[in-house]
């Protein structure tokens, strides 16, 4: 499915909130269910890992990508340590 531009850009505002941290014990099932839930709510969550948790851009892609399948949603966006995902409604 392709991304609406209109999404592409409220994922880039910097006034969207990170709902969801990632702590040293990295992502679980109850990080999926979590942002399960905000996607049914918000319908565009961002979320941020810790930086020990990938230490290079490759892993962390690899993790948040790894998290879209899990929770299926989409992974609008990824900068550094922050991904945005999409309900896709």
């Amino acid at each position: 499915m392709e991304i609406p531009n209109s999404i592409k850009k409220r994922a880039l505002d910097n006034s969207l909130e990170i709902t969801i941290r990632v702590g040293k014990q990295g992502i679980n099932e109850s990080i999926i269910i979590e942002l399960k839930q905000q996607l049914l709510k918000r319908k565009l969550v961002k979320m941020k890992i810790n930086q020990g948790i990938a230490s290079n851009s490759d892993e962390r892609k690899l993790l948040f990508e790894t998290v879209s399948s899990q929770s299926e949603s989409f992974l609008v966006l990824q900068r550094g340590n922050t991904a945005v995902f999409w309900s896709g409604e």
